[in-house]
């Protein structure tokens, strides 16, 4: 498949999926619970972070959160007391348990008392020359866990490409915050990030279509395969390269579909 007629081709599936009907089945559902911007960025998170898995235990285990929150994650975070985290401690999703819920409560505690918004724990470690996330990424990384009480354990949960991770937790997580989306599915709360930065997450559907389609070479699923592919894709839309994760996504559905 030639450039042009794969463009075109992404172009459609784009179109397709990047649309309302989208959300009620994927974790981006959690944030969109929300209005107001620092529950949006706060359970954005959790639902990133949380994202492995079927997609339906994601939702359920975010769901559960939103309830240990009071419904209220912003509230919750800034106003708890300690009884208020007793219960956070029997929480778990695979291997995120309650010791790494509530040092990330801690952490979003410390950080919302002095930040309005946690655009500045990522957008603070770029510089307008930066031609993609990978410096906020790192610099996000090496914030989060500063703080002393910081368990070893917790850190295989929050990636950097200072280790070579691809990041798709978090690059998906960007994606939620920073693309501006007339089709209403990213949010594009912030602003101090372009879309044309972002990398596109590279979850196991996008990599396998990607391949089949000539898009990544590379055999490592590492960060710079998802620069590789991020570049491709740039190639298509300089400015909002990680649209095309809404059409490697969805072809990568498609086809373990159609494989049942």
């Amino acid at each position: 498949m030639k450039p042009p007629s794969l463009k075109d081709f992404l172009e459609e599936k784009v179109a397709q999926y990047n649309q309302p009907g989208f959300i009620k089945d994927d974790p981006i559902l959690i944030p969109h619970q929300f209005t107001a911007p620092p529950d949006i960025e706060i359970m954005g998170f959790f639902a990133a972070v949380l994202a492995w898995g079927q997609r339906g235990t994601i939702i359920s285990k975010c769901q559960q959160l939103i309830q240990l929150f009071d419904n209220q994650p912003h509230q919750f975070i800034l106003h708890h007391s300690a009884p208020d985290l007793k219960p956070l401690a029997q929480f778990c999703h695979r291997t995120f348990n309650g010791t790494d819920l509530l040092y990330f409560v801690h952490f979003f505690r410390q950080y919302y008392q002095q930040h309005a918004s946690l655009e500045t724990a990522f957008a603070r470690h770029l510089a307008p020359g930066h031609a993609t996330v990978e410096a906020a990424l790192a610099g996000f990384h090496r914030d989060f866990f500063a703080l002393p009480e910081a368990p070893a354990r917790t850190r295989k949960h929050v990636a950097t490409p200072a280790r070579k991770a691809a990041c798709k937790r978090l690059c998906m997580y960007l994606r939620w915050m920073v693309r501006r989306d007339p089709a209403g599915v990213d949010f594009g709360l912030w602003a101090r990030i372009s879309p044309a930065q972002l990398v596109c997450p590279l979850d196991l559907h996008v990599e396998r279509t990607a391949r089949r389609l000539g898009l990544l070479a590379r055999p490592q699923t590492d960060w710079l395969a998802a620069l590789e592919l991020t570049a491709h894709l740039r190639q298509f839309d300089p400015q909002d390269p990680t649209k095309y994760d809404f059409a490697l996504f969805g072809l990568g559905l498609e086809n373990s579909n159609r494989r049942r």
